[in-house]
């Protein structure tokens, strides 16, 4: 991907290293906060649930923080990559007659603390839209490339314009209107609109790779076959098989492997907005 010369967004907030004021970490036993972290992650489950477990336990503590030149040219990497969503959505609001308004990306180490709760770094990155704020421990990339896989820079901006594309969702309303409809449903049902909800930030992501590589050129070759099996790598029946050695298609929240992949290629292919109608 070419990233280097591509502008740098004035809308991160540094949070790596600082402590929580205030913050607390949930303990219900030995072992209880991994198991329930390890399912987020590898599950799919909706990070803003578990984030509501919080209460009691230690309070979290500074520890000396010094980032390593490669992780510091990847948070240089990932503010380019926001820049450029920011262009390109700004871009696609103006031409249907709406403002877009940016969102904030929090880089942090460890835990964060956001308006939607208390979040841990085995979660992955997550969207708030309570705070409109994207939250991400570069860690996460590190994973995706040694655990699952699925290394190179488009899959790390795959990832990225994934979340953008959930407070893309927020500005229009579509975020409201699925969790006021999940809140009459029973939970297979709203697992399903969950998925909806997922697949439509996937072509999204694509959306904008299609729309950033025609006016700005970033991609090389093979750069979409990166994101293509980053999709691969966190769908939810292949997260599931790898996580407890079986999948159930009820439980997901995400999509599998094979919708995920649909859905970035439509968007990146098409580049149109109405062709990632996920409803």
């Amino acid at each position: 991907m070419r990233w280097k010369t591509g502008r740098r967004s004035s809308n991160i907030e540094d949070r790596r290293g600082r402590p929580i004021r205030g913050g607390r970490v949930f303990k219900g036993g030995v072992g209880t906060i991994v198991v329930t972290l390890v399912l987020a992650y590898f599950l799919g489950i909706d990070p803003q649930v578990l984030m509501q477990l919080q209460g009691g336990g230690q309070p979290i503590v500074e520890k000396n923080y010094q980032p390593a030149p490669e992780e510091e040219q990847l948070a240089d990497f990932v503010s380019v990559v926001l820049a450029d969503t920011e262009d390109t959505w700004k871009t696609i609001f103006q031409q249907a007659g709406r403002t877009y308004e940016e969102p904030r990306l929090v880089l942090f180490s460890g835990t964060v603390k956001s308006s939607c709760g208390m979040a841990n770094a085995v979660m992955g990155p997550f969207y708030c839209p309570a705070d409109r704020r994207v939250y991400i421990d570069l860690s996460f990339f590190n994973d995706l490339k040694n655990r699952h896989g699925a290394p190179g820079d488009f899959a790390q901006a795959y990832v990225i314009a994934h979340e953008i594309g959930h407070h893309v969702q927020t500005l229009l309303g579509i975020n409201d209107k699925v969790r006021a409809a999940q809140q009459r449903l029973g939970k297979v049902e709203a697992n399903a609109l969950s998925v909806k909800m997922e697949l439509q930030a996937d072509c999204f992501a694509g959306l904008w790779g299609n729309n950033a590589n025609r006016s700005r050129q970033i991609l090389e070759q093979g750069d979409v076959e990166e994101a293509l099996n980053a999709a691969t790598a966190i769908g939810d029946d292949r997260l599931q098989k790898q996580g407890r050695g079986y999948v159930v298609p009820d439980s997901f929240t995400h999509g599998t492997s094979k919708q995920r992949v649909e859905w970035f290629t439509r968007g990146i292919k098409s580049g149109d907005f109405d062709s990632c109608n996920t409803f």
